[in-house]
């Protein structure tokens, strides 16, 4: 049985193609063709796995970009991603809409039609319970900011009570 590194070295000098799926799609014509929509072999789908959590995990991130621009200013979608790119976030209208629109229906949000530049462009700012949330999401995220550069952050037994920690039962 190979390891998964000697596997990555046996695809990468045949060259394979995949499919988000783990599909082969033959072999790919250049290592540096950037304009293939497949990746190649295992590095391929492990960095797609990859970049699926990482999106998962800085979508709060993103939210609460968007929640801080909302409580300086009106924003509008286009608006926003150039700020997002600017913090280094790839996100694109069919990501950025919907998490908009979501944001509207729980009520961080509100929008309105309004002239921005002459265009008509639908405008986001922040409602109460937006500011609400923005205010605990600054104390959660300035708590995670002092943990992660704690030197030796709190161990999960002391968060359990002790050396041996609280045992619960279940019924």
């Amino acid at each position: 049985m190979r390891t998964w590194e000697e596997e990555l070295q046996r695809e990468s000098r045949a060259g394979a193609c995949w499919d988000a799926r783990g599909r082969s799609l033959g072999q790919h014509i250049s290592k540096f063709d950037t304009s293939q929509v497949c990746t190649l072999g295992i590095a391929g789908r492990y960095s797609e796995f990859v970049l699926k959590n990482q999106r998962e995990l800085f979508a709060g991130l993103i939210r609460i970009h968007v929640l801080i621009h909302a409580s300086h200013e009106p924003l509008f979608g286009l608006g926003m991603m150039a700020e997002l790119a600017h913090h280094g976030y790839r996100i694109g209208p069919g990501t950025l809409y919907p998490l908009l629109h979501g944001m509207e229906r729980n009520g961080l949000l509100k929008s309105a039609i309004a002239d921005v530049g002459g265009r008509k462009r639908r405008v986001y700012t922040i409602t109460r319970a937006g500011r609400a949330a923005l205010v605990k999401a600054r104390k959660k995220v300035d708590e995670l900011y002092d943990e992660i550069h704690e030197e030796h952050p709190r161990s999960i037994k002391q968060a359990m009570g002790g050396e041996g920690g609280a045992s619960r039962s279940r019924r």
